[in-house]
Parts: C-alpha cells; sequence; structure tokens
C-alpha cells in the first residue's frame, strides 16, 4: 500500500472510551473546572485556542474565557471519531451560548474543536469559533 492511500480503521473500545475522555472534559471545562478538566490530559498537552493563542494547561484556557465571556456554555451536537495507528482524533461541534462581559447574551455561536488522544490522555486541543466574528459585527463591522 502506497502512503497516499488511506486506510479505513474500524472504530473500536478505544475509541468509543476517547470520545467519553473528551466529552468529560469539556464538561468539566464549562462548569468551569480545569483542575478536574486536567484529569483527562497529558502532562504535555499542547492547545491552540481562538486566534492562534497556546496555552499548556485548562486553567490558563479558562482564564482566556473569564475575559472574553461574562459566561460561556456549549451545546454539544455532535462528537466525530476518527481511529488511527497509536491514536484518536475526536472531534466536539456544536455551538456556544452566554453572556459577553457586558451581559448582552449570545446563542448560536459555532464552534469546532479538535483532540488528540492517546494512551487515555488528550495531547492535543484545537479550538475554533465564531466569537471573533460576532464581535466585529455588534461593533458594526462586516468585513
Amino acid at each position: 500500500m502506497s502512503p497516499a492511500t488511506a486506510q479505513i480503521l474500524a472504530a473500536t473500545d478505544e475509541t468509543a472510551e476517547a470520545a467519553a475522555i473528551v466529552e468529560r472534559f469539556l464538561v468539566a471545562s464549562m462548569v468551569p473546572d480545569p483542575e478536574t478538566a486536567a484529569r483527562y490530559i497529558s502532562d504535555d498537552l499542547a492547545i491552540t485556542f481562538t486566534g492562534g493563542r497556546k496555552y499548556r494547561h485548562p486553567r490558563e484556557t479558562t482564564a482566556f474565557n473569564a475575559g472574553r465571556y461574562k459566561w460561556v456554555k456549549k451545546k454539544m451536537e455532535r462528537t466525530d471519531v476518527v481511529p488511527g495507528r497509536g491514536e484518536t482524533i475526536v472531534y466536539n461541534l456544536g455551538t456556544l451560548y452566554g453572556e459577553w462581559p457586558d451581559g448582552t447574551p449570545f446563542e448560536g455561536n459555532r464552534y469546532v474543536d479538535r483532540f488528540v488522544v492517546r494512551g487515555g490522555k488528550i495531547v492535543q486541543m484545537d479550538v475554533w469559533n465564531d466569537s471573533a466574528e460576532r464581535i466585529l459585527t455588534a461593533r458594526g463591522i462586516v468585513a
């Protein structure tokens, strides 16, 4: 088989567990309870948050969110799992809802979180959402 040929790997108990790990991590993160969320991460976790911000621990993303939102929660709509060799990729998609720092409520703010899970721990997290677009629109900037 050539390196460019995709392989289809079947879902396993390992991939189901990876999805459960990610969902438990996200639930703890929404409380927010970064210390409980940290139970699900590796010591060398690499987080790339919105805007390319780099973090190493859930307490750092909690602190960032505390400045961007008065409060924020996720409405998790789906979790997609991609099994791999020695790791599982987990995508969690849905919408954010909450309040901006000035108390203005919002909902329907799309997000995609991508995780890499190895050995039962999250080793990588990448976060994308529409918050910046919504902030621009609220300021009358349509770009």
